[in-house]
């Protein structure tokens, strides 16, 4: 009997242990997104690097997550090493990295940051994959664990902003390669999980995912309606400032859109509408988000259209995630998120060329280019509903 009862007990210590070392892993890996997209580019152009080289050089990680990146996750899935291929690529990204800050030649920085690229792009993939699992194993929410990401993010974002009265723009890489260096060691703490089970029907196979049209209808509506967010990642600073907003009210705005994503994840678990219905919603309010910004809307009315990156975002991968869980063997969910960020990559890619042709072109017009695009991924899930919403 004693024993019997310490079942529940040790099961639910093994869950705790598995959320917080997740919890704080994401907390570090886009703790590092947060220091490094804002700040990456700043340090090439302090050691000298010019405008040319600087896109050459920041357009290597879209590449690598359709091109890379769903090599790796297929090898660690199909070798069992999931948890081990995080702690690895976490690793080789802190060493990158602090290569890479000893660097200031163009092309050999292309070449060291396309190679860590390679290692620090599937990461993102692998943990989610890994969270997943954990999802499924202990019956946990996806988006309370996810949440911390994003508050590590805009935390992250604004020390390393106030760091830089104190450290010189040059140093900016090696805050870049401390936070990497501690995602590494904290990936040490992440809890093994039990190997999945392949299933025996042939068609819950990896290879068959391309193939299974429901997978399909997943992965290319998430990638049209986070792919819609392309515009407002490039352009929206720039469109700020030109409208003669100071940097403190630009940097609010940033932040007002984070939060909201911060409060959605948290409020996750409570959602009871089928994960396909959420990415609907999602899409209905990502068109309605850039249709507004597209009118060049006043600062109070843009405030509260930048609460609506919770919906247009959060909501989004809340969904997805959701749908991943309920339709996506076990067994292969790596290579699954890998497809997923694949197909990501794709379209962001070809969203931010162009989405810089449309701008030069018709300025904030290019917000209804996005419009389409969210409006677009929520038909294709409404054409998928029923095979979804099962």
């Amino acid at each position: 009997m004693s024993s019997e009862s310490q079942i529940p007990i040790a099961a639910k210590l093994a869950s705790r242990r598995f959320a917080v070392s997740l919890a704080a892993f994401y907390a570090t890996l886009f703790g590092m997104t947060g220091v490094h997209l804002p700040f990456f580019t700043v340090w090439l152009k302090v050691i000298g690097i010019d405008a040319t080289w600087i896109g050459i050089i920041t357009a290597v990680p879209p590449v690598t997550r359709f091109t890379v990146l769903p090599l790796v996750t297929a090898v660690a899935e199909r070798r069992q090493m999931l948890r081990g291929a995080i702690i690895a690529t976490g690793f080789a990204t802190a060493f990158g990295f602090a290569v890479i800050g000893t660097q200031h030649q163009p092309f050999v920085l292309l070449a060291v940051y396309a190679l860590t690229c390679c290692v620090w792009t599937p990461m993102v993939p692998l943990t989610d994959a890994y969270a997943l699992r954990g999802v499924r194993q202990f019956g946990l929410s996806y988006g309370p664990l996810r949440l911390w990401g994003s508050a590590a993010f805009a935390v992250c974002a604004l020390v390393s902003g106030f760091l830089l009265r104190y450290f010189a723009e040059v140093d900016l890489i090696w805050i870049i390669t401390a936070v990497t260096v501690l995602g590494a060691l904290v990936g040490l703490t992440l809890r093994p999980l039990g190997r999945p089970a392949a299933t025996a029907a042939p068609a819950a196979g990896a290879p068959k995912l391309l193939r299974n049209p429901t997978f399909l209808a997943i992965i290319v509506s998430s990638a049209l309606i986070q792919g819609s967010h392309g515009a407002y990642y490039i352009f929206a600073s720039i469109a700020w400032q030109q409208a003669g907003f100071s940097g403190l009210t630009i940097a609010c705005l940033w932040v007002l859109g984070v939060i909201a994503e911060i409060v959605l994840f948290a409020l996750s678990p409570r959602f009871t509408l089928p994960s396909a219905v959420l990415v609907m919603i999602a899409a209905a309010s990502a068109a309605a988000r850039w249709a507004i910004t597209a009118q060049d809307p006043p600062l109070a009315v843009l405030a509260v259209v930048q609460l609506g990156h919770g919906l247009s975002f959060g909501l989004t991968q809340v969904g997805i995630m959701g749908l991943m869980v309920h339709h996506v063997p076990v067994h292969v969910m790596a290579r699954a998120q890998g497809y997923l960020t694949a197909c990501a990559g794709i379209v962001a890619s070809t969203t931010a060329i162009v989405s810089g042709l449309v701008y030069a072109r018709i300025g904030l017009g290019v917000y209804d280019m996005m419009a389409a695009m969210a409006a677009m991924g929520g038909l294709v899930m409404w054409l998928s509903r029923k095979r979804l919403i099962h």
